[in-house]
């Protein structure tokens, strides 16, 4: 059974390192700014955004103007060496060509700019997935995650390779999928069975875009090669590199394909 997050902003103000606190808000606690901290005012009391259960979990600030990036046991969620947290969101959702009218699937929410930069382009529904209630807890104090909160998304809570199969076959326009850097605990988000899943979860000529990056690449472990022929043996067609985001793009073919014999 689908479970839905009921997401709600929190705080009342986020001082990062270079920045002050607003008028008429009490400074933090001499040594609590600074550094590579952003911090949130709570019920009148500073503190780092930051969770410690199991692993450890943090907003880090980037630039001044830019989002900040979530940061789990010291690794990085998003792209910000020559980019920024938004920037890199931008290029993902430019690459899978999301448009007006688009009911869109966002694979691991994270801080849930993918899905905010999804409604920016004129999707009309978005369905995020995210495992994690902590980097939920974070997203709520991130003044940039606020759009999470709108009519139009919902957050459904769960591990994406058990929720989609609750999900339904030919809904969605586009599908964004942004998982973790491949390791063992994230396998499960690039195996065949997700990809014909998210294939079944495609109307027909319905795009994915699946972030990669580059991991092996000096070594010539080709994570993105691995990944398209799944993609293709999964189904779709079109598979493509996009150099701009580090992803592939893949379509669902319009007509099914001829079964053998045609």
């Amino acid at each position: 059974m689908l479970e839905v997050y009921h997401f709600e902003p929190r705080g009342e103000a986020v001082l990062e390192p270079w920045g002050e606190p607003p008028p008429g808000l009490p400074p933090p606690p001499p040594g609590m700014a600074g550094g590579r901290r952003i911090l949130v005012l709570e019920r009148g009391s500073w503190r780092v955004a930051e969770v410690r259960a199991g692993h450890y979990y943090k907003l880090v600030p980037t630039q001044p103007g830019a989002p900040p990036t979530l940061e789990i046991d010291g690794i990085h969620m998003h792209r910000v060496s020559g980019t920024d947290p938004w920037r890199d969101t931008l290029s993902k959702v430019a690459a899978a060509r999301v448009r007006r009218g688009h009911r869109v699937l966002d694979v691991c929410t994270g801080l849930g700019y993918t899905a905010i930069a999804s409604l920016r382009r004129g999707a009309s529904v978005v369905h995020t997935i995210e495992v994690d209630e902590n980097v939920l807890w974070l997203a709520e104090r991130n003044p940039w995650s606020r759009g999470l909160a709108d009519h139009r998304v919902a957050v459904l809570l769960g591990d994406a390779s058990s929720v989609v199969w609750e999900l339904p076959e030919g809904f969605y326009d586009r599908v964004i999928h942004d998982p973790p850097r491949f390791t063992k605990t994230s396998s499960s988000l690039y195996t065949l069975d997700l990809y014909r899943r998210l294939y079944a979860l495609l109307r027909p000529g319905g795009v994915l875009y699946h972030y990669t990056g580059e991991p092996g690449r000096l070594r010539g472990l080709a994570l993105p090669g691995r990944v398209a022929r799944l993609l293709r043996e999964a189904g779709f067609e079109g598979v493509r590199w996009d150099p701009r985001s580090l992803g592939l793009v893949a379509r669902k073919p319009r007509r099914p394909p001829l079964a053998p014999g045609w």
